[in-house]
């Protein structure tokens, strides 16, 4: 008879005991993530049948997986699977592909580098920061095409002519470059409306302000539930744009 998720659970009081306290995975890493005064949105991997043995977590297109494995089981795709003793096995995915891999045996750690990962940070990040990471060379790879391609878009917004109706346009891109939560967005221009992607290729986003400028200074906003407000200046629009990003990117 196959071993079943809950009998792996029980044998876990001398191999892990802090997955074994805590019950799951998924407890485990919440209860990590408490004590360092995080919330973390963990959920247990159930799609992927691994009952109390895995946890995942997801935002915004980004997601990461935490799987408790045997000594020897994924040895060799996860760096520290052998060894007798249990390790949580992490991965991280975006879109498109798994862009870090690795593994370690304290939950604490595994917590961080979810978080991490669906909070935005980039595969160099990870690896400098947790050194048991691995990338895989081809989604890093694009992941940094995607960023050098946010960083063109924004090289053409920030050109161009400095006086008129385009001169509004560049003092609205200028001032949006100036604030670090809107730099790492990708810019675009949607027939009248100054635009803003989380992402510089599609899927791109439909869930942050656009803005205009009407003229003499003028600047309309609108954010994603209706809402318009008209200022005066670059630097105020930026103030509302900033107002009426989503939550996760505040």
């Amino acid at each position: 008879m196959s071993e079943q998720p809950h009998d792996a659970l029980s044998e876990l009081t001398a191999l892990h005991p802090a997955v074994a306290a805590a019950g799951s995975v998924c407890e485990a890493l919440r209860a990590a993530a408490e004590r360092a005064g995080h919330v973390l949105a963990v959920e247990p991997a159930a799609a992927q049948g691994l009952g109390p043995l895995g946890a995942t977590v997801s935002a915004e297109g980004r997601t990461a997986y935490a799987t408790l494995l045997r000594g020897g089981e994924g040895e060799g795709e996860h760096e520290g699977g052998g060894g007798g003793g249990r390790v949580l096995a992490v991965d991280c995915w975006d879109y498109r592909a798994c862009a870090a891999t690795g593994s370690t045996r304290d939950p604490a750690e595994a917590a961080d580098v979810l978080r991490a990962w669906v909070q935005g940070a980039g595969v160099d990040e990870l690896t400098a920061r947790w050194p048991f990471l691995r990338t895989r060379d081809l989604a890093a790879a694009d992941l940094r095409g995607e960023r050098e391609a946010v960083a063109r878009r924004w090289r053409g917004r920030l050109q161009g002519p400095a006086r008129g109706m385009a001169g509004e346009w560049r003092r609205l891109a200028v001032a949006a470059h100036a604030e670090p939560r809107l730099r790492v967005l990708s810019p675009g221009r949607a027939m009248y409306w100054f635009t803003l992607s989380r992402r510089a290729t599609p899927p791109v986003s439909q869930d942050l302000p656009q803005t205009r400028p009407l003229g003499r200074g003028r600047y309309e906003v609108t954010h994603a539930d209706g809402r318009v407000r008209t200022v005066e200046g670059a630097a105020a629009a930026v103030t509302v744009i900033l107002e009426g990003l989503p939550g996760d990117l505040r």
